[in-house]
C-alpha cells in the first residue's frame, strides 16, 4: 500500500497570521478584466447594544444585552453570557479589525476591498445564541430589530454590503410577518437554524411534519433563497485540548440531516419553488451526500412510506447551492457538483477565513475551473442566488 504524506491544503501562506491586512493584487489571479469578487460568507459582530437601545421601554429589562469582559465579546442577560467560552475567545481573535464589527460599515468595505473583494453576504456571530431564546415573541422582536439593523447597514454601504436576517420559523403567521417585514426592508436572503428547538408543548420542531408545511409554504410564497449555516452543533462530549477545531470539525459535518430530509422527506416535492444554499460547510461534503443518498434510494425504497418524485441528482441541480473558502478537494470535484452549484467566500473576518491571501484562494479556483467559470464562482452565481 503506498500512502501520501502530501496534504490536501492549499501551499504556503494560507492560515490565520496574527495581523491579517488585505494586500490583494487581482492582476496576478487570472479573473476576467470587470469581475467583481462577491464573498458568499462573511460574518459581523453587533458591536453595540442594540436590543437594549431599540426594545421597548416597558420591555427593556428583558432584552439580551451586548458588552465586552475581559476583552471578550458576549450576549446574554444580567450579566450571564449565552455564549460558550471558546466561541468568546474566538470571537477576540478578530474584533480588533476595525471592519469586524458593525459601527464601522467605512472601514469594512475598505478592508475588504484592500483584499479584492467588493461585496460581501454577510451572516450574524452571537445571535445564534438567541436561536432559541425561551420567549418565542421576545425572539421574534430581537430578530425584527437584527433585520432593522443590518437594512440599515445594507442601505448605508451602496451595494457592497448585504445582510442575511432572520424570521420567526416555529408559527406559520409569524413566518409571513417576519418575511414580509424582511423583504421590506430590502433584505435578500435569510438565515434558518438547522436545529429549531421546540415548539410551545416542548415537542421538538421536525421541518418535515405535516405541522411544518405551512410554514415551508409562506417561505416558498416569499420567493426569498434559504441559506443554513454551520455553527450550531457543539460537540456531544467535553473535550479538554483544543476543543475549538474539535467543535468546528463537528460543525463542518452538520448539513446531512437537514439535506436528507429536504429530499427524502418530500419538502422539496410539496414545495418546489424552494432554493436552498448550504453556507460554510464547503463543497467537498456534496459528492459525497448525493452518492450516499443514492446508494440509499436504491437499497430501502422498497420500505418508504413516501415516495421521492425525482432522482436525487434533481433535487440538488434545481434547489441547492453550496459556499466555500479553501478548498481543493471540491474544486478536484467540480465536474461532480456542478461550476454553476457553488460559491466563493472570504468569511471575513474569521480565523478560518482567507483574509489576508484571498488572492491565493481566488487564484486557486481560476487554476482549478479556468477563468471564466471562475468568474461564475466568486462572483455570479451568489449575486443569482440573492437576485442582486
Amino acid at each position: 500500500m503506498v500512502t501520501s504524506t502530501v496534504s490536501l491544503y492549499p501551499p504556503e501562506g494560507y492560515g490565520a497570521p496574527k495581523d491579517r491586512r488585505g494586500h490583494a493584487d487581482l492582476s496576478t489571479v487570472g479573473l476576467p478584466e470587470g469581475t467583481v469578487v462577491f464573498s458568499a460568507d462573511n460574518h459581523i459582530s453587533l458591536a453595540e447594544d442594540i436590543f437594549y437601545e431599540r426594545f421597548p421601554e416597558n420591555l427593556k429589562d428583558k432584552a439580551p444585552r451586548i458588552w465586552y469582559e475581559d476583552g471578550a465579546y458576549q450576549l446574554g442577560r444580567k450579566g450571564q453570557s449565552f455564549l460558550p467560552g471558546d466561541f468568546s475567545a474566538v470571537l477576540m481573535q478578530y474584533d480588533d479589525l476595525p471592519g469586524a464589527g458593525s459601527t464601522n460599515i467605512e472601514a469594512r468595505i475598505q478592508e475588504l476591498h484592500d483584499d479584492g473583494v467588493e461585496k460581501e453576504l454577510a451572516f450574524p456571530n452571537a445571535i445564534l445564541a438567541l436561536f432559541h431564546y425561551p420567549d418565542k415573541e421576545l425572539r421574534e422582536l430581537a430578530f425584527r430589530i437584527y433585520n432593522e439593523y443590518i437594512a440599515e447597514l445594507q442601505e448605508r454601504s451602496g451595494g457592497h454590503f448585504y445582510g442575511a436576517g432572520l424570521i420567526n420559523w416555529w408559527d406559520p403567521k409569524g413566518a409571513r410577518r417576519t418575511l414580509a417585514e424582511l423583504k421590506s426592508l430590502g433584505l435578500k436572503t435569510f438565515l434558518l437554524p438547522l436545529n429549531p428547538g421546540k415548539d410551545d408543548d416542548g415537542n421538538v420542531i421536525d421541518y418535515a411534519s405535516d405541522a411544518m408545511s405551512p410554514v415551508w409554504d409562506e417561505i416558498e410564497e416569499a420567493g426569498l433563497p434559504v441559506t443554513h449555516h454551520i455553527g450550531e452543533t457543539p460537540p456531544k462530549t467535553p473535550c479538554a485540548f483544543n476543543s475549538v477545531v474539535v467543535g468546528m470539525m463537528i460543525n463542518i459535518d452538520g448539513f446531512r440531516e437537514q439535506f436528507s430530509k429536504y429530499i427524502f422527506a418530500g419538502i422539496l416535492d410539496r414545495h418546489p419553488k424552494l432554493r436552498i444554499g448550504w453556507f460554510e460547510g464547503g463543497i467537498a461534503w456534496v459528492p459525497w451526500a448525493l452518492q450516499d443518498a443514492e446508494h440509499l434510494v436504491a437499497s430501502y425504497q422498497h420500505m418508504f412510506n413516501r415516495p421521492v418524485e425525482h432522482d436525487v441528482r434533481y433535487y440538488w441541480d434545481k434547489h441547492m447551492s453550496a459556499s466555500f473558502m479553501v478548498d481543493p478537494l471540491g474544486l478536484q470535484l467540480i465536474d461532480k457538483i456542478g461550476v454553476d452549484k457553488v460559491m466563493w467566500s472570504s468569511d471575513y473576518p474569521h480565523n478560518e477565513s482567507t483574509y489576508g491571501y484571498s488572492e491565493k484562494s481566488l487564484a486557486a479556483v481560476v487554476n482549478a475551473v479556468g477563468s471564466e467559470a471562475a468568474a461564475k464562482i466568486v462572483s455570479g452565481n451568489i449575486s443569482e442566488f440573492l437576485g442582486v
